[in-house]
């Protein structure tokens, strides 16, 4: 049997399991030339004039992009965007690129250069600042009473072009889209109340049963981030579907809502694996990185993976996070060790990162959670996981005390791949 390769942070490790199932994307076609997809989707937007129709020589641009831990095709999509602008009249100097991080750190000269390929040097950049008033304007607020405070040069220029990438969310359903407006370029107040949502009143107590990973139909979470993303009332979107091998598969240019959703349609269709039954093991690849550069972006695989396992099941989880935890408040978190008491911490002084500290406690209490990680072996178990140094250690904590008709998986992509259960009938 061939080795089954699971990638690690920037390096690869390699097993045999010759019972295991291997979850991965659909048969994925030879995608076209990038550059083709990109330009035939923006000549062809859906729901939307074309950008030519849009523009005007003499209007600033404002460009929004994604930072590092979300890789977007940027460095492909971003100067064919501009060519475009330039051959309507607008200069170099009429626009400008706006790093979407949301609550995450600033980007590194390296990092701009990564993310604006050819364009660095060129174009202007500028990482956007969550917590600075002086770089925010309050545009009102939506239905639900949630404060829309947004970057000064995003609001503040004639036209918005919003850009990223469409993939699965452990609770917006899936990224992109207005994900590029909130929380990309909004305050860190209105990043927490966006996300709130997450919970059921308190009344009813725990997790919003829409607020999972690939639904969109009532979900709370995404109602709230459309309704202010629209206050930004953005003129255009850019979003790619990328292969695990960072390939452009598919490009969507136009409506910020429309153009989203056929994105998201793409993932869904190549992306989301059906099982049967749920399996007693699953190995876990985010996929390498950047799905893996911190715990904040590698703990989507483990829920999206703990899917395929059954309540009680053991998930070997590899996530290198050379970046630690990826905010430092992360795993301050974990100081609440009752999952009750650290809902009701959350609701008392809601952060996203204690929600997404939350999750992964509440399923390291469902499942028996090994860590392959470059994490202490101390901070692994205080968020509720046992630490291993690499693959073989792993599966030598596990592979001795399973039954020999025991169902494994083996998911190389769990940052991408959606296992679900298919339901009898």
């Amino acid at each position: 049997m061939k080795p089954i390769e699971l990638k690690y942070g920037a390096v690869t490790f390699s097993c045999q399991l010759p019972s295991a199932r291997i979850l991965q994307a659909k048969q994925l076609p030879d995608p076209p030339a990038a550059e083709y997809l990109i330009r035939e989707a923006l000549a062809n937007p859906i729901d939307s004039l074309p950008l030519a129709n849009i523009l005007r020589p003499g209007e600033r641009v404002a460009i929004v992009t994604s930072d590092m831990t979300r890789y977007s095709g940027s460095e492909i999509y971003l100067p064919i965007l501009i060519a475009e602008l330039n051959a309507i009249g607008i200069p170099d100097g009429d626009i400008e690129i706006i790093i979407a991080l949301g609550i995450h750190r600033k980007q590194t000269e390296e990092e701009h250069r990564k993310i604006l390929g050819s364009l660095y040097g060129r174009i202007a950049v500028y990482d956007h600042e969550c917590d600075d008033p002086d770089e925010l304007v309050d545009l009102g607020g939506t239905d639900s009473g949630i404060s829309v405070q947004v970057n000064r040069r995003v609001v503040e220029a004639d036209r918005v072009i919003v850009t990223g990438t469409v993939g699965f969310h452990y609770f917006a359903g899936f990224g992109g889209g207005r994900k590029g407006l909130v929380p990309g370029v909004a305050s860190r107040e209105t990043c927490m109340a966006s996300h709130f949502a997450v919970f059921n009143p308190p009344e009813i107590g725990g997790k919003h049963p829409q607020a999972v990973t690939g639904v969109l139909e009532g979900n709370p979470v995404d109602r709230n981030l459309v309704q202010a993303a629209r206050l930004v009332n953005p003129d255009f979107l850019l979003n790619t579907v990328l292969s695990p091998k960072k390939e452009i598969l598919g490009v969507f240019c136009g409506d910020l809502v429309q153009a989203h959703l056929a994105g998201c349609e793409m993932v869904r269709e190549l992306f989301q694996v059906t099982l049967d039954r749920r399996a007693d093991l699953a190995v876990i690849s985010c996929g390498g990185e950047p799905k893996d550069i911190n715990f904040i972006q590698a703990q989507k695989a483990l829920d999206y993976g703990c899917q395929a396992v059954k309540e009680g099941g053991t998930i070997i989880l590899l996530a290198a996070c050379r970046d630690g935890f990826g905010n430092e408040t992360f795993f301050d978190w974990f100081r609440f060790q009752d999952l009750d008491e650290f809902e009701a911490a959350l609701r008392e002084n809601y952060q996203i990162n204690g929600q997404t500290a939350h999750a992964t406690l509440s399923k390291a209490r469902r499942f028996r959670v090994i860590l392959i990680s470059e994490f202490s072996e101390e901070q692994t178990r205080k968020m509720g996981m046992e630490k291993a140094d690499d693959l073989q250690s792993a599966l030598d904590l596990v592979l001795p005390d399973l039954d020999k008709n025991a169902e494994i998986v083996v998911i190389p992509d769990g940052g991408m791949v959606l296992p679900v259960v298919e339901k009898k009938v």
